[in-house]
Protein backbone atom coordinates (compact mmCIF):
# COMPACT_ATOMS: atom_id res chain seq x y z
CA UNK A 1 0.00 0.00 0.00
CA UNK A 2 2.73 2.44 1.10
CA UNK A 3 4.24 1.73 -2.60
CA UNK A 4 1.08 2.65 -4.35
CA UNK A 5 1.22 5.77 -2.32
CA UNK A 6 4.55 6.46 -3.91
CA UNK A 7 3.75 5.48 -7.05
CA UNK A 8 1.17 7.82 -7.13
CA UNK A 9 3.11 11.13 -5.99
CA UNK A 10 5.80 10.24 -8.29
CA UNK A 11 3.90 10.77 -11.51
CA UNK A 12 1.88 13.91 -9.69
CA UNK A 13 5.59 15.23 -9.16
CA UNK A 14 7.69 14.15 -11.61
CA UNK A 15 5.90 12.71 -14.83
CA UNK A 16 5.90 16.02 -16.64
CA UNK A 17 3.84 16.17 -20.14
CA UNK A 18 3.05 12.61 -19.34
CA UNK A 19 0.56 13.16 -17.09
CA UNK A 20 -0.34 17.11 -17.57
CA UNK A 21 -4.02 18.59 -17.05
CA UNK A 22 -6.51 18.45 -19.27
CA UNK A 23 -7.70 22.46 -18.91
CA UNK A 24 -10.74 21.93 -21.02
CA UNK A 25 -12.35 25.08 -22.83
CA UNK A 26 -15.10 23.17 -24.02
CA UNK A 27 -17.86 21.05 -22.70
CA UNK A 28 -16.99 17.47 -21.06
CA UNK A 29 -19.69 14.98 -21.48
CA UNK A 30 -18.14 12.39 -19.72
CA UNK A 31 -20.30 10.61 -16.81
CA UNK A 32 -18.85 10.10 -13.56
CA UNK A 33 -21.70 7.01 -12.76
CA UNK A 34 -19.22 4.72 -13.15
CA UNK A 35 -16.55 6.51 -11.21
CA UNK A 36 -15.15 4.90 -7.87
CA UNK A 37 -16.70 7.40 -6.04
CA UNK A 38 -20.08 6.20 -6.81
CA UNK A 39 -19.56 2.70 -5.89
CA UNK A 40 -21.97 1.90 -3.41
CA UNK A 41 -21.38 -2.18 -2.58
CA UNK A 42 -18.81 -2.01 -0.03
CA UNK A 43 -17.01 -4.78 -0.80
CA UNK A 44 -16.11 -3.54 -4.19
CA UNK A 45 -15.49 -0.50 -2.66
CA UNK A 46 -12.79 -1.67 -0.46
CA UNK A 47 -11.47 -4.00 -2.79
CA UNK A 48 -10.82 -1.29 -5.58
CA UNK A 49 -9.45 0.81 -3.03
CA UNK A 50 -7.24 -1.74 -2.75
CA UNK A 51 -5.12 -0.81 -5.96
CA UNK A 52 -6.80 1.54 -7.95
CA UNK A 53 -4.90 5.49 -8.23
CA UNK A 54 -8.43 7.13 -8.34
CA UNK A 55 -9.11 5.43 -4.72
CA UNK A 56 -5.57 6.18 -3.32
CA UNK A 57 -7.13 8.27 0.06
CA UNK A 58 -8.83 5.48 0.79
CA UNK A 59 -6.15 2.96 0.66
CA UNK A 60 -4.69 3.38 3.74
CA UNK A 61 -4.67 0.36 5.77
CA UNK A 62 -6.13 -1.63 2.91
CA UNK A 63 -3.26 -4.64 1.27
CA UNK A 64 -3.48 -5.05 -2.14
CA UNK A 65 -5.24 -8.03 -3.26
CA UNK A 66 -3.74 -11.43 -4.48
CA UNK A 67 -3.09 -10.54 -8.01
CA UNK A 68 -2.75 -12.98 -10.88
CA UNK A 69 0.55 -13.50 -12.57
CA UNK A 70 0.98 -12.32 -16.35
CA UNK A 71 1.48 -15.01 -18.24
CA UNK A 72 1.86 -12.91 -21.54
CA UNK A 73 1.74 -9.99 -23.11
CA UNK A 74 2.83 -8.12 -26.53
CA UNK A 75 1.87 -4.53 -27.81
CA UNK A 76 -1.74 -5.33 -28.45
CA UNK A 77 -2.70 -7.70 -25.81
CA UNK A 78 -1.76 -8.87 -22.14
CA UNK A 79 -2.31 -12.29 -20.48
CA UNK A 80 -3.16 -13.39 -17.02
CA UNK A 81 -3.02 -17.03 -15.70
CA UNK A 82 -3.59 -18.48 -12.40
CA UNK A 83 -6.20 -19.33 -9.46
CA UNK A 84 -8.28 -21.57 -12.34
CA UNK A 85 -8.43 -17.79 -13.54
CA UNK A 86 -7.89 -16.69 -17.44
CA UNK A 87 -7.99 -13.49 -18.62
CA UNK A 88 -7.23 -11.78 -21.56
CA UNK A 89 -7.01 -7.98 -22.89
CA UNK A 90 -6.72 -7.17 -26.61
CA UNK A 91 -6.65 -3.65 -28.07
CA UNK A 92 -7.39 -2.77 -31.54
CA UNK A 93 -6.59 0.12 -33.92
CA UNK A 94 -9.01 3.07 -33.93
CA UNK A 95 -10.28 3.68 -37.86
CA UNK A 96 -12.15 7.06 -37.56
CA UNK A 97 -13.99 5.87 -40.94
CA UNK A 98 -16.29 3.08 -39.00
CA UNK A 99 -17.24 5.72 -36.43
CA UNK A 100 -19.60 8.73 -36.26
CA UNK A 101 -17.35 12.05 -34.79
CA UNK A 102 -19.04 14.41 -33.00
CA UNK A 103 -17.17 17.59 -32.82
CA UNK A 104 -17.62 20.85 -30.77
CA UNK A 105 -15.59 23.21 -32.89
CA UNK A 106 -12.21 21.27 -33.41
CA UNK A 107 -12.99 19.03 -30.31
CA UNK A 108 -13.97 15.66 -30.17
CA UNK A 109 -16.12 15.13 -27.51
CA UNK A 110 -18.39 12.24 -28.35
CA UNK A 111 -17.66 9.17 -30.63
CA UNK A 112 -21.11 7.14 -31.98
CA UNK A 113 -23.15 9.50 -29.95
CA UNK A 114 -21.49 9.16 -26.63
CA UNK A 115 -19.13 10.19 -24.21
CA UNK A 116 -15.66 8.36 -24.61
CA UNK A 117 -12.82 7.68 -22.45
CA UNK A 118 -9.31 7.26 -22.17
CA UNK A 119 -6.22 9.10 -23.94
CA UNK A 120 -6.59 12.81 -24.43
CA UNK A 121 -10.18 13.90 -24.10
CA UNK A 122 -10.93 16.09 -26.77
CA UNK A 123 -8.57 14.27 -29.53
CA UNK A 124 -8.99 11.39 -31.62
CA UNK A 125 -8.05 8.10 -30.01
CA UNK A 126 -5.84 5.56 -31.34
CA UNK A 127 -6.55 2.10 -29.99
CA UNK A 128 -10.02 0.30 -28.63
CA UNK A 129 -10.47 -2.29 -26.19
CA UNK A 130 -11.02 -4.67 -28.80
CA UNK A 131 -11.80 -7.80 -26.85
CA UNK A 132 -12.02 -9.14 -22.98
CA UNK A 133 -11.95 -12.87 -22.85
CA UNK A 134 -12.28 -14.18 -19.62
CA UNK A 135 -12.43 -17.97 -18.29
CA UNK A 136 -12.79 -19.60 -15.31
CA UNK A 137 -12.43 -23.10 -15.03
CA UNK A 138 -14.51 -24.44 -17.83
CA UNK A 139 -17.15 -21.32 -18.30
CA UNK A 140 -16.12 -18.55 -20.65
CA UNK A 141 -17.48 -15.35 -18.45
CA UNK A 142 -19.46 -13.30 -21.50
CA UNK A 143 -18.38 -9.36 -20.74
CA UNK A 144 -21.07 -7.03 -23.08
CA UNK A 145 -19.11 -4.86 -25.55
CA UNK A 146 -20.85 -1.93 -23.94
CA UNK A 147 -18.51 -2.96 -20.73
CA UNK A 148 -15.82 -1.43 -22.71
CA UNK A 149 -17.16 -0.11 -26.07
CA UNK A 150 -16.48 3.41 -25.27
CA UNK A 151 -12.81 3.30 -23.19
CA UNK A 152 -10.05 3.66 -25.74
CA UNK A 153 -6.45 3.80 -25.25
CA UNK A 154 -5.41 1.52 -22.84
CA UNK A 155 -1.73 0.90 -21.64
CA UNK A 156 0.15 -2.53 -21.04
CA UNK A 157 3.35 -0.65 -19.75
CA UNK A 158 5.00 2.73 -18.96
CA UNK A 159 8.59 3.57 -19.09
CA UNK A 160 9.50 4.96 -15.68
CA UNK A 161 13.34 5.53 -15.36
CA UNK A 162 14.55 3.88 -18.37
CA UNK A 163 12.46 0.28 -17.45
CA UNK A 164 9.60 -0.93 -18.57
CA UNK A 165 7.06 -1.58 -16.40
CA UNK A 166 2.92 -2.47 -15.44
CA UNK A 167 0.19 -1.86 -12.53
CA UNK A 168 -2.00 -3.35 -14.43
CA UNK A 169 -3.79 -7.18 -13.41
CA UNK A 170 -6.02 -9.31 -12.14
CA UNK A 171 -7.34 -9.18 -8.09
CA UNK A 172 -8.79 -11.93 -6.20
CA UNK A 173 -10.68 -10.97 -3.42
CA UNK A 174 -10.12 -12.53 -0.24
CA UNK A 175 -13.34 -14.49 -0.16
CA UNK A 176 -12.37 -15.72 -3.79
CA UNK A 177 -15.91 -14.82 -4.99
CA UNK A 178 -14.86 -11.79 -6.93
CA UNK A 179 -12.00 -10.82 -9.11
CA UNK A 180 -11.03 -7.58 -11.05
CA UNK A 181 -9.12 -6.79 -14.37
CA UNK A 182 -7.45 -3.30 -13.60
CA UNK A 183 -6.04 -1.46 -16.93
CA UNK A 184 -3.98 2.09 -15.91
CA UNK A 185 -2.99 4.84 -18.78
CA UNK A 186 -0.65 7.38 -16.58
CA UNK A 187 -1.29 9.85 -19.68
CA UNK A 188 -3.37 12.84 -20.23
CA UNK A 189 -4.08 13.07 -16.26
CA UNK A 190 -4.80 9.37 -15.59
CA UNK A 191 -7.82 6.90 -16.72
CA UNK A 192 -8.54 3.59 -15.43
CA UNK A 193 -10.82 0.92 -15.94
CA UNK A 194 -11.88 -2.12 -13.93
CA UNK A 195 -14.02 -4.58 -14.53
CA UNK A 196 -15.83 -6.69 -11.95
CA UNK A 197 -16.49 -10.26 -11.70
CA UNK A 198 -18.02 -12.77 -9.58
CA UNK A 199 -19.15 -15.89 -9.43
CA UNK A 200 -18.60 -15.95 -12.95
CA UNK A 201 -20.83 -13.26 -14.30
CA UNK A 202 -19.55 -10.02 -15.04
CA UNK A 203 -20.97 -7.20 -12.24
CA UNK A 204 -20.02 -3.93 -13.17
CA UNK A 205 -16.97 -1.43 -14.39
CA UNK A 206 -15.34 1.13 -12.71
CA UNK A 207 -13.91 3.80 -15.42
CA UNK A 208 -12.06 6.56 -13.41
CA UNK A 209 -9.78 9.83 -15.46
CA UNK A 210 -7.93 13.00 -14.38
CA UNK A 211 -7.07 11.66 -10.88
CA UNK A 212 -3.30 12.52 -11.56
CA UNK A 213 -4.17 16.02 -11.90
CA UNK A 214 -5.88 16.64 -8.72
Amino acid sequence: MIMRILFFFLFLTGAGSVCRAQELDFPDYRSKKDNFSKISDKVVRADVASFALAAVDESIGKAVLKGLPVKDYGSNFMKWEGEDIQVIVKTGVFFPSKHKMNYLEKHLVKIDGHPYYGGNYGEMPKNTVDAITVVVGTDTVAIPPAAYSDLYDPRFSFNQSGATRTRNGVFISNDKHTFYIYVLNIESGGSEYTWVIRDKQFLRRVVDFGFLTK
